[in-house]
């Protein structure tokens, strides 16, 4: 929507508000952050066709990509290193610019697993951030990343 801020977030209150009185809404859109919050069931096209189907969390579970987690850690040792690499779903592991990022598959348990190999070496660390899949990821992972013509 090629609208002022107040005006976009009043034309998606009021199609929320016709949605909870019963109405079905067709939204198409490029935001996935807005489909996210306003759709209940998303599909996903590409090349004309819906190639997924589902709720949000639905969709989020169809990717590979899972939780990543982000922490701020000085001299971050080879062999903390090692054994953060044998935590079960741990697709990446970058350190650079005492940053490490973390990136998972699947799994509930990865921050408590992240943490205890901290506290087990007596690591400080400073922020830390987590982030689940967006449908931005889920777009991507599913049509692909490369551009397209």
């Amino acid at each position: 929507m090629a609208v002022d801020p107040q005006s976009r977030n009043n034309i998606l209150e009021g199609i929320k508000k016709l949605n909870e009185r019963g109405a079905t809404i067709v939204y198409t859109s490029h935001y996935m952050e807005e489909v996210d919050q306003l759709c209940s069931r998303i599909g996903i096209m590409d090349h004309g066709q819906i190639i997924a189907l589902g709720t949000s969390e639905e969709l989020k579970t169809m990717i590979a990509t899972g939780e990543t987690i982000t922490l701020e850690v000085l001299n971050l040792l080879e062999e903390v290193r090692k054994n953060l690499r044998e935590i079960e779903g741990l697709q990446t592991l970058d350190y650079h610019d005492a940053t490490l990022t973390l990136g998972f598959s699947k799994g509930d348990q990865n921050i408590i697993n992240v943490l205890e190999i901290f506290r087990t070496a007596d690591i400080s660390f400073g922020q830390l951030t987590t982030q689940t899949p967006t449908l931005n990821d889920v777009f991507l992972e599913i049509t692909g990343k490369a551009l397209r013509d």
